[in-house]
């Protein structure tokens, strides 16, 4: 499976592990690279020395490539963007902003750089800063979201920018993967698959939720401030749509889910804790290692392409 994003990031497939906060540490990043994907560590709101420890982990476990989600948002953001400069990460992804400050320092250090975007207009801007491919993401992925399903935006996105696009949201198995590329993708972004693999940290009761979820178990919030936010059907889900219904404040909502996120992925807290998860939670079935997990995708994905194009014949 050689794509320009393959050669771009110097991996043997094209599978990137989503940079997800509180859950994508050192340990599943290595893992996922040591596959032959490229594993991100999701620095979420981290302090940028949790970062540095976090990048000199995964280059103790594995000599592949990797990267790092930078959330934009990070009140420590320019201690963090300079570190992974210092440190010269082979690949960043950003969200929840704009990266172009950080842009002439990355590409100095040699860092490639790709934003995730959840629009086409959005998608142009990073490629007129210089990203050097962008992270499609549909609705139907977990955690933040745009409104544009998979399905429309990627294929959008591939016709009006030049650099490759990555395809995410909605990829649990081979034959999303495969769907992706027919979409125009040249590579995928893959989240919840990965929370359910052995090597993800993860308290145990937040992989059990995501295997026991059905296809409706999802729900989103945050509508009504902005920051639609993509999670499994709980009791805080419950409380803060309701909210959300009778006109409650920004302020209200955000005290609501403070810390949640971190009691669900380090305590286990399932019931009012925030377990983000895409709407394919309802296709996995199992808990297995990292490398299964890619070994999996790349032979499914082969297999629907192949089945496509004996239906097209």
């Amino acid at each position: 499976m050689n794509t320009r994003v393959t050669e771009l990031l110097g991996i043997e497939y094209p599978i990137i592990q989503g940079g997800m906060a509180w859950v994508a540490d050192s340990q599943l990043a290595a893992a996922v690279s040591e596959a032959g994907g490229l594993g991100l560590i999701g620095s979420g709101s981290a302090p940028a020395e949790w970062v540095r420890e976090q990048i000199h982990q995964v280059r103790e476990r594995t000599d592949k490539p990797f990267g790092v989600n930078l959330m934009l948002l990070n009140p420590c953001a320019e201690e963090v963007a300079q570190v992974l400069a210092e440190e010269h990460v082979k690949v960043v992804t950003t969200g929840s902003g704009n990266p172009e400050k950080y842009m002439a320092m990355w590409k100095d250090a040699g860092v490639r750089v790709i934003p995730v975007v959840a629009s086409v207009a959005l998608a142009r801007r990073m490629e007129r800063m210089g990203a050097d491919a962008v992270v499609a993401v549909g609705w139907e992925a977990g955690g933040h979201i745009g409104e544009a399903t998979s399905m429309a935006l990627v294929p959008q996105v591939v016709d009006a920018v030049k650099i490759p696009v990555i395809g995410a949201g909605g990829v649990g198995d081979g034959r999303g993967m495969a769907a992706m590329f027919m979409l125009g993708a040249e590579a995928v972004q893959i989240g919840t698959r990965f929370v359910v693999s052995e090597e993800c940290t993860v308290h145990e009761n937040y992989k059990q939720k995501v295997i026991a979820a059905k296809d409706i178990d999802s729900v989103v919030t945050g509508r009504s401030t902005g920051h639609p936010v993509r999670s499994l059907r709980n009791q805080t889900t419950r409380v803060y749509l309701q909210k959300e219904k009778e006109g409650a404040t920004f302020e209200e909502l955000e005290t609501l889910t403070l810390g949640s996120l971190r009691r669900a992925v380090k305590e286990g807290d399932v019931a009012t804790g925030t377990v983000m998860s895409g709407q394919i939670a309802g296709l996995l079935k199992d808990c297995k290692p990292c490398r299964e997990i890619i070994e999996d995708l790349v032979r499914e994905a082969g297999a629907a392409l192949e089945q496509a194009g004996a239906l097209l014949r």
